[in-house]
């Protein structure tokens, strides 16, 4: 006989018999659980399941940038259960032209009875009985969230106004000033403590290869010795001119290197901040220059201009050492990108994560690397498909169904993170500068 949580459909459950969203059973996945989004059925469910997207940009809709697109995962995973019940974008004609393209499309009856708000106050005033969410996917521009400040603070609105309502933030959490890191504690401190369902898209966790090197890991009791990252963009497609304004974007380690940062926190552990040293390359240094900028870097302020190389290393708490290199130097489109970790024994390394990840295995005993490929592996996918899991209880019917990798205050360790690489690059130019001053002195 069934009991009542189990019987009654998933949506419906008591805030309070779920897990919450700051605990989970492990940190890890079987890799062999990470299914393709073709192989994988539409979640069943009688009943709609109703989505607000916040933002109607490329992390939501796609763009030839990337293989970013939130919307085109939903759709699989949801299948005709999908309702998008509201699209929230003050940018009004862009929200209407990505509409207008789901609605000439086979998935026109996910969107056809959305409507468009300028804002998460405009839907709340306009909202009816039918159109409450199940859950809503934040993607606006990460200086819009992850605050306690007015206007920058929308998951302290979605948790006021829709209690117990799942949320789906994109990674960063914020890029605001530095001081604004204890800021985005307290959202996280909030967002744990009301038990809401909340994931944070740092969607390299739910690699196949990233979960094989964790399994590998656990299954021989590995202690991580050091984790090596790099990561070289294709600065050439990149054509938003806010990307290269770091008084905007926070620059390329807190808004783009962030992803290897958080892959470098999940191998190594916590980091000890205060061990964090980096040096940059500076765009008015003569290695500096680039010659196939797709924007008008001279629309810059000096001050505002982003590194082209910043390179770091640390102590995590465990002992282990961690280093980082962020390079905008590639033209083109492909990324050039690797993380390797070593334990005693093994050396894994994950290249290539974005595309077509390969991971190479040496293992004791054997000088012979192992190579593995993974293709068609979507981790975009992966990552919706767990938060989905968790929202409709999978769990309750599967114990390894439904994981989240990435909480909020987790993600806000990795953000509090690449500000220090950030900021101690800005303080060793800072030396340089004082160190090249001529002395005073007789």
């Amino acid at each position: 006989m069934h009991s009542p949580i189990s019987s009654r459909r998933p949506s419906e459950r008591r805030l309070s018999e779920r897990r919450p969203s700051g605990v989970a059973r492990k940190d890890s996945i079987d890799p062999a659980r990470l299914i393709r989004m073709d192989k994988v059925g539409h979640v069943g469910g009688g009943g709609d399941f109703n989505v607000v997207f916040i933002g109607a940009g490329n992390i939501m809709f796609g763009s030839d940038e990337g293989p970013w697109n939130h919307s085109f995962r939903f759709e699989h995973k949801l299948g005709p259960r999908l309702k998008v019940v509201a699209l929230i974008d003050p940018a009004i004609e862009r929200a209407q032209a990505v509409l207008q393209k789901k609605c000439d499309s086979f998935v026109v009856s996910a969107y056809k009875d959305t409507r468009i708000f300028k804002s998460l106050d405009e839907f709340v005033k306009g909202m009816t009985a039918k159109e409450r969410p199940h859950a809503i996917v934040i993607g606006s521009p990460p200086m819009f969230r992850g605050s306690t400040k007015p206007g920058r603070d929308v998951e302290l609105q979605v948790l006021k106004h829709f209690p117990g309502v799942a949320m789906f933030i994109e990674k960063p959490i914020a890029t605001g000033k530095e001081e604004g890191i204890p800021d985005a504690f307290v959202v996280a401190k909030s967002i744990q403590d009301s038990g809401v369902v909340c994931s944070v898209g740092y969607m390299l966790r739910y690699l196949k290869a990233v979960q094989m090197m964790k399994q590998i890991i656990i299954d021989n009791d590995l202690t991580v010795m050091a984790t090596v990252a790099r990561y070289a963009c294709a600065y050439e497609a990149i054509a938003k001119p806010d990307w290269w304004d770091k008084s905007i974007s926070c620059g390329p380690i807190v808004e783009q290197g962030t992803h290897f940062c958080d892959l470098s926190r999940y191998f190594g552990g916590e980091v000890d901040i205060d061990s964090v040293v980096a040096h940059s390359l500076e765009w008015d240094e003569k290695a500096g220059h680039l010659s196939k900028m797709s924007i008008d870097e001279s629309k810059i302020a000096p001050e505002n201009r982003i590194p082209r190389i910043t390179s770091a290393t640390w102590k995590y708490d465990s002992g282990a050492v961690g280093s980082f290199t962020h390079a905008v130097a590639l033209q083109g489109t492909n990324y050039s990108c690797e993380l390797e970790v070593f334990a005693d024994g093994y050396s894994l390394k994950l290249v290539n994560p974005y595309v077509q990840p390969i991971l190479y295995i040496r293992r004791p005993g054997d000088d012979y690397e192992e190579t593995h490929r993974f293709p068609d592996d979507d981790p975009f996918f992966s990552e919706v498909s767990n938060w989905i899991d968790v929202i409709e209880d999978i769990e309750d019917i599967d114990p390894e169904g439904g994981l989240i990798l990435s909480t909020f205050e987790d993600a806000c360790k990795t953000y509090e993170f690449t500000w220090a690489i950030r900021r101690a690059s800005e303080l060793s130019i800072k030396k340089k500068d004082q160190n090249a001053k001529p002395s005073t002195h007789a």
